[in-house]
């Protein structure tokens, strides 16, 4: 995914692969997902995504679906990264979406533009946990 500028160079608009750049450390946020949907227990679906930080260039935020019946904190779930990947992996923010509220695409695969504004606009109007 690139454009051309005016002078013929391409410039590329999105990453290939999904890396997000937090503190000058590459975190693929497919590690982050599986640990998440593997070891942390209680969740059905985890997707991650990088939002704009002034501190760390980008924030690592998670969004999690419980599974049926499982109830969830952020707190619960940020501490299970903390015991098992690197600091700069562990999400900075926990937020919660039930199976209907995923964004999707036209073919209905999970859109993460659409998780990226989401998040934007929810970590704007909470603090942390």
């Amino acid at each position: 995914p690139g454009q051309f500028d005016a002078t013929g160079l391409v410039y590329l608009t999105r990453r290939l692969k999904r890396m997000i750049k937090t503190g000058g450390e590459n975190v693929s946020e497919r590690e982050v997902e599986l640990f998440i949907e593997d070891l942390v227990p209680g969740v059905a679906l985890a997707q991650v995504v990088g939002i704009p930080d002034p501190t760390w260039g980008e924030a690592v935020i998670a969004f999690v679906e419980p599974l049926p019946g499982e109830s969830l904190g952020e707190a619960e779930v940020i501490a299970a990264c903390k015991a098992g990947l690197a600091n700069f992996k562990v999400p900075k923010r926990v937020l919660f979406l039930r199976e209907q509220d995923w964004p999707r695409n036209d073919i209905g695969k999970i859109s993460k533009d659409a998780l990226t504004e989401l998040a934007v606009t929810r970590t704007a109007h909470s603090p942390a946990a």
